[in-house]
């Protein structure tokens, strides 16, 4: 019997005797006593036959256990055979192992000696290597500082550059103060001498008409045209004969945008004038929708109409006058012309006759005379006085796309800037473009060509 078994069976009989005592009264009497006696008794034989059967399943239950352990020691019985070939096989392999293993000693020590000598070029090339390491940071650091040294070079020399083209713009506006008073003072005293000359000239009018008033009394009526033709007619005579007889010019373009059509409009008040030949609107180039400054690009449509009161006329044709790039005429048909009835103004024949001129503006109705001097260097253009005591004295200074009309009324032409005006008389266009949807020849080149043609005139015409 274990010990098991053993314990088992001392707590059964344990339990027993504590459920079968009656722990109610600590004395308990004869008569209890007597009447528990019989009783344990009694119940004596089925405790004995629990044990019994209790006893016989703890026997089973060894006997199994033995059984299973006969069976396990077979099966270690048959394992140690195996585990004893396995140790055979394994002794086998051990001598192939050492063997194995003495050679692998041997390539071992040959090896050992090659790590040595490839250890020493190593450490040699470890050392070559570190050396060249240093050198290359040092070389970076060096070339750093450089850059560094560049950089700041740079800086200063950018500042250097400012200073120069600081005092290089001081220098330049100095020296063209400097020309443009010698300049004033130069057209003062040429004024002087034209008026001068031109009192001499009035005198020895005066003194010959004296001598010769019968000759004059017989050309009475040549003399009188010559009068009207010389006599200057008031700046507001012409500023009202502008205002009744101006045409309103109104041009749209449109070009393709990425995502949708760009439209300019633009709309200005002009005059017709006449060559001789044909009748034509004046415009100047700021009274397109095109610009001296935008990247040429192709618009795919352009109208324009041309309207005095309640008549309207379409714009077939811009011509860009080859006279200058800003100058710009649509030509208008005589029939045209006449159903719209406004004045045809006449180019005056002698720009230059008077030392004066009048100025039209056309979009603030501002209007006055201003002296005219002649460009020594163009035939094509006459000059107008835009100093700064002209402003300061409250009268009008010119601007682009101002109409100049001579002391008799005739038209000169149209300021293309500040200062210049150019003195119309050929209407030879450069280009011709017909308007319309798709217009042809392509807006693109047309532009091109005005802006070649301006960025090459002198810097005081542009």
């Amino acid at each position: 019997m274990n010990k098991t078994l053993l314990l088992i069976m001392c707590d059964f009989m344990l339990l027993n005797l504590l459920a079968l005592t009656r722990w109610e009264k600590a004395e308990p009497s004869h008569t209890q006593l007597e009447t528990a006696a019989p009783r344990s008794a009694a119940s004596a034989p089925s405790i004995n036959a629990d044990m019994v059967e209790l006893m016989r399943v703890s026997l089973e239950d060894e006997k199994n256990a033995r059984d299973a352990l006969a069976a396990q020691l077979t099966s270690t019985s048959g394992s140690l055979a195996e585990r004893e070939k396995n140790v055979a096989a394994l002794q086998s392999q051990k001598g192939q192992l050492e063997r194995t293993l003495s050679a692998t000693q041997t390539s071992v020590k040959e090896l050992e000696q090659r790590y040595t000598a490839t250890s020493q070029e190593a450490s040699l090339s470890k050392e070559q290597l570190a050396k060249l390491q240093r050198e290359l940071e040092e070389r970076k650091a060096e070339a750093e500082r450089q850059r560094e040294e560049l950089a700041r070079a740079e800086r200063a020399n950018a500042e250097a550059r400012t200073r120069i083209e600081n005092l290089n713009v001081a220098v330049k506006v100095a020296e063209q103060e400097k020309q443009l008073i010698a300049q004033n003072l130069t057209e003062a005293k040429q004024q002087v001498e034209v008026e001068r000359t031109e009192r001499a000239k009035v005198q020895e009018q005066t003194a010959q008409l004296g001598q010769n008033v019968g000759q004059l009394a017989a050309k009475s009526g040549e003399l009188s045209q010559e009068i009207r033709t010389n006599r200057p007619v008031n700046p507001n005579l012409i500023f009202s004969d502008f205002q009744a007889n101006r045409v309103t010019t109104k041009l749209t373009a449109r070009k393709p945008g990425l995502f949708s059509p760009t439209v300019k409009d633009k709309e200005a008040q002009t005059v017709l004038v006449s060559d001789g030949q044909h009748t034509y609107a004046l415009m100047h180039l700021s009274d397109t929708p095109f610009t001296l400054v935008e990247v040429p690009a192709d618009y795919d449509r352009v109208n324009g109409t041309l309207t005095r009161g309640s008549f309207n006329a379409p714009v077939g044709e811009l011509q860009f006058l080859r006279l200058d790039p800003r100058v710009i005429v649509v030509p208008v048909d005589d029939s045209l012309a006449a159903l719209m009835g406004a004045k045809i103004y006449q180019l005056a024949k002698e720009p230059f006759k008077f030392p004066d001129a009048v100025l039209v503006r056309a979009d603030d109705g501002h209007y006055g005379e201003t002296a005219l001097r002649i460009d020594p260097t163009s035939n094509s253009y006459v000059k107008l006085d835009n100093r700064i005591v002209t402003r300061l004295f409250g009268e009008i200074a010119p601007k682009r796309g101002d109409l100049v009309f001579s002391k008799t009324g005739d038209l000169i032409g149209i300021m293309v800037n500040s200062e210049y005006c150019a003195v119309l008389g050929d209407f030879t266009a450069a280009f011709t473009l017909k308007t319309g949807d798709n217009p042809e020849p392509k807006t693109s080149g047309v532009i091109g060509d005005f802006q070649a043609r301006w960025s090459r005139l002198p810097p005081k015409l542009q």
